[in-house]
């Protein structure tokens, strides 16, 4: 009688397969988010119309495979005669520059803060971790919405919202490594050698926090860009005429059976960036970490 094979032994789905491929493979990811960071680089001088120009006379044009479709406009046309493929890739710009903008200045006020609470501690630990507590608490939807309400709709706006909730998830994390390196005999000894606090900090054991400090960042990006183009959705984001890969979503919403391309493209897009960024957070926390990376 034959013997059944383990679990570990029986053969794996091809889209789990598939997967694991990407992770340890992320040249399709990398060559996605290039793409994209690339057109959006050079939106000015490849874009074949004006994002803000309207044509009421070519409204709703469907993409150029269709009938009625043009090669004029690839991507077909909105509601006001709008080229899609121009405003998807100034879109592109906006996406991209928001989720690195909030993640650059709240990972570096959230480093800042999670070196002081861990290395510190007492006090200072105590008043930072409850900060950290509470942004983390606070809904980033009714916290955008109050500023739209309050200040108005606006890219800095938004930036200033994202910020506000980025931080904390930084110094959680970097406190909780310093807690861990702080304790270690290289740091004491840094201290008998009479290396000032800064020192300490800078030269000792903020190196050893920037591996995961990197993954989290990579990570967040997308998560950013995900939340920017929900609040453009919602019209608490980027206002209009600026051309947004939400707003662009919600202004399909009305012509989804009539006008499927409205909204199809740019969400494709939105997908495709943050599905290429965490595939290269997820390669890149794999290749910082020696165990994880043994077990691909």
């Amino acid at each position: 009688m034959a013997r059944e094979a383990p679990f570990d032994a029986l053969p794996r789905s091809w889209s789990a397969s598939f997967l694991r491929r990407l992770r340890s493979w992320p040249v399709i990811p990398a060559i996605i988010f290039g793409f994209f960071v690339a057109i959006a680089v050079v939106a000015d001088w490849i874009t074949p119309y004006s994002p803000y120009a309207t044509a009421l006379s070519n409204r709703l044009v469907p993409p150029f495979w269709e009938e009625t479709g043009t090669l004029a406009h690839l991507l077909g046309t909105d509601r006001l005669g709008r080229d899609i493929l121009s405003r998807i890739i100034y879109g592109a710009r906006v996406s991209l520059v928001a989720g690195l903008a909030a993640v650059a200045v709240g990972g570096t006020a959230g480093t800042i803060l999670g070196l002081l609470s861990g290395y510190f501690g007492r006090w200072a630990d105590g008043i930072i971790m409850r900060a950290t507590d509470a942004m983390l608490s606070l809904p980033i939807i009714l916290i955008a919405l109050l500023f739209a309400v309050t200040l108005g709709p606006s890219f800095g706006n938004l930036i200033l919202v994202l910020v506000l909730v980025m931080w904390a998830r930084f110094a959680r994390l970097v406190r909780g490594e310093v807690l861990t390196w702080k304790e270690r005999e290289f740091v004491a000894l840094a201290r008998v050698a009479g290396c000032s606090t800064l020192r300490i900090l800078c030269r000792h054991i903020f190196p050893n926090v920037v591996n995961p400090l990197m993954v989290l960042a990579t990570l967040q990006v997308g998560w950013v860009i995900i939340v920017e183009s929900s609040l453009s959705f919602l019209g608490a984001g980027i206002p209009p005429p600026t051309p947004s890969w939400g707003a662009m979503i919600a202004d399909g919403r009305a012509y989804v059976t009539t006008a499927w391309w409205l909204s199809f493209f740019p969400g494709l897009a939105l997908v495709l960036v943050v599905l290429a960024i965490n595939l290269l957070g997820d390669w890149l926390r794999d290749f910082l970490d020696p165990r994880l990376r043994n077990l691909n």
